[in-house]
């Protein structure tokens, strides 16, 4: 790390004791930025770094709820409104019973990357609750929601604030959102949350979205090798929605997905994963894997060890945080690995990624190669301003010249720099200089 920026880290780490995923993300970018003060030093000198790594806004607050006994329970809820220099904020809500505040931190200063990556006029946020959906019933769910929102909608608007899902929060919970959110505010603003459903202000290929955005972007960095995903053996972590989006597409491509993950172990399927069957069991089902292997024949459950255990191409890691560590890495690497893209928000850890690139392995971090989600939100808000809705070929012609794009900034920018090839130096450097130029043009904010 560059010996100017040491300082204004450890300040950064001593401000947040205890949020070390929030840490990890800081220091991951700091890494790459020395190069950036060489050429702008009014960077410095403006203090953008330290105002960058402090949220403008930090809201936590109670949601109480009652189950279907009638039992009170209280959560925690967050929004963390991060940076808006180049919009509202923006950025999903995960309800989880990980969740905390460094958590919400270390997505939300991510989210600042990524949506300037994007090209789009949009902020970085991120929020959430350590709820648990799992095991509740949809009328628990929506009055979990309800009282949640009764806080929230106070903080956010289409020109304010614009939450979306993550894990935990899908459709029905963004259904649920959305229809407290109006009752309050006697207002249908559909600009305020994205994820709706199609029939009432919703985008096509929006669930798809982030998941084909990581398989498109790494078929873009696949191509800079002379390759592609056809006839490539492609491993991913998790099965939900972006894990199963990504199984469809990477197929769609000509790769063969012989492996997926839940948080009871995986499943390996020779022949290739049966995206309508694991869709089935894992979105109209809410069942688990053992499931998927006991109706699929050939198909083995396998608990105890890794996904990654198993030979692949191409990793795509969609689960969460941290999954993917230095010694899987290096047994992917040594079984035959080349490339990774990251379908979850920092799923590999600054070991795994040292191994990756140490090997010359093709690595997509997750500020780029995710950014198809927030993309596509960003585009169901064009959507709800001018009251239109597109065709789902438009809205996916939309988002590939999107992923491209962020492919080609980041490789140029790497360039630029001097490291050729490095996805994460490109992602970080290119990101940050587009976020601190408004900034600075914006004064003392």
């Amino acid at each position: 790390m560059d010996s100017r920026l040491e300082g204004i880290r450890d300040t950064v780490l001593a401000r947040n004791p205890g949020e070390k995923e929030f840490h990890q993300a800081v220091i991951e970018v700091f890494e790459s930025l020395g190069p950036v003060h060489d050429r702008h030093p009014e960077f410095l000198e403006g203090a953008v770094l330290e105002r960058l790594c402090e949220p403008e806004r930090q809201i936590i607050f109670r949601v109480p709820w009652t189950d279907d006994a009638g039992r009170v329970h209280v959560n925690r809820g967050f929004r963390v409104e991060f940076n808006s220099a180049l919009g509202p904020y923006k950025g999903g809500l995960r309800f989880h019973p990980s969740v905390y505040l460094g958590i919400v931190k270390f997505l939300g200063f991510e989210q600042i990357f990524k949506n300037a990556l994007t090209g789009m006029p949009i902020g970085g946020g991120k929020g959430g609750s350590d709820f648990d959906p799992r095991g509740r019933t949809d009328a628990e769910i929506m009055r979990f929601c309800q009282s949640f929102m009764t806080e929230l909608y106070r903080h956010i608007g289409e020109y304010t604030d614009v939450p979306a899902g993550d894990i935990g929060v899908g459709g029905r919970e963004i259904g649920y959102l959305f229809g407290q959110y109006k009752r309050i505010t006697n207002r249908y603003e559909s600009g305020v949350l994205t994820g709706k459903g199609i029939s009432w202000g919703g985008s096509l290929v929006r669930p798809e979205a982030t998941g084909y955005g990581t398989v498109i972007f790494a078929q873009e960095m696949l191509k800079t090798r002379g390759q592609s995903f056809d006839g490539q053996r492609v491993v991913v972590s998790g099965s939900g929605n972006v894990a199963i989006h990504a199984i469809a597409k990477a197929q769609s491509l000509g790769a063969t997905v012989v492996a997926c993950s839940d948080s009871a172990g995986y499943v390996v399927d020779e022949a290739g994963i049966d995206v309508e069957l694991l869709r089935h069991i894992k979105e109209v089902e809410r069942g688990r894997l053992t499931e998927y292997a006991a109706r699929r024949g050939g198909a083995t459950h396998v608990t105890g060890g890794s996904v990654w255990d198993v030979n692949g191409t191409v990793a795509l890691p969609c689960a969460t945080q941290n999954e993917l560590d230095g010694d899987a890495a290096a047994k992917l690497v040594s079984n035959g690995l080349i490339a990774v893209a990251e379908g979850a928000n920092m799923p590999s850890t600054r070991e795994a990624v040292s191994v990756f690139h140490e090997a010359g392995i093709l690595f997509g971090p997750g500020k780029a190669a995710n950014a198809g989600g927030v993309a596509t939100s960003a585009l169901e808000m064009q959507q709800n301003a001018s009251r239109d809705s597109w065709t789902f070929e438009h809205t996916e012609q939309r988002l590939t010249e999107i992923m491209v794009g962020i492919h080609d900034r980041c490789a140029a920018t790497a360039d630029e720099y001097g490291a050729p090839g490095n996805y994460v130096v490109g992602a970080n450097i290119g990101g940050f200089v587009k976020v601190a130029d408004a900034m600075l043009a914006q004064g003392l904010i």
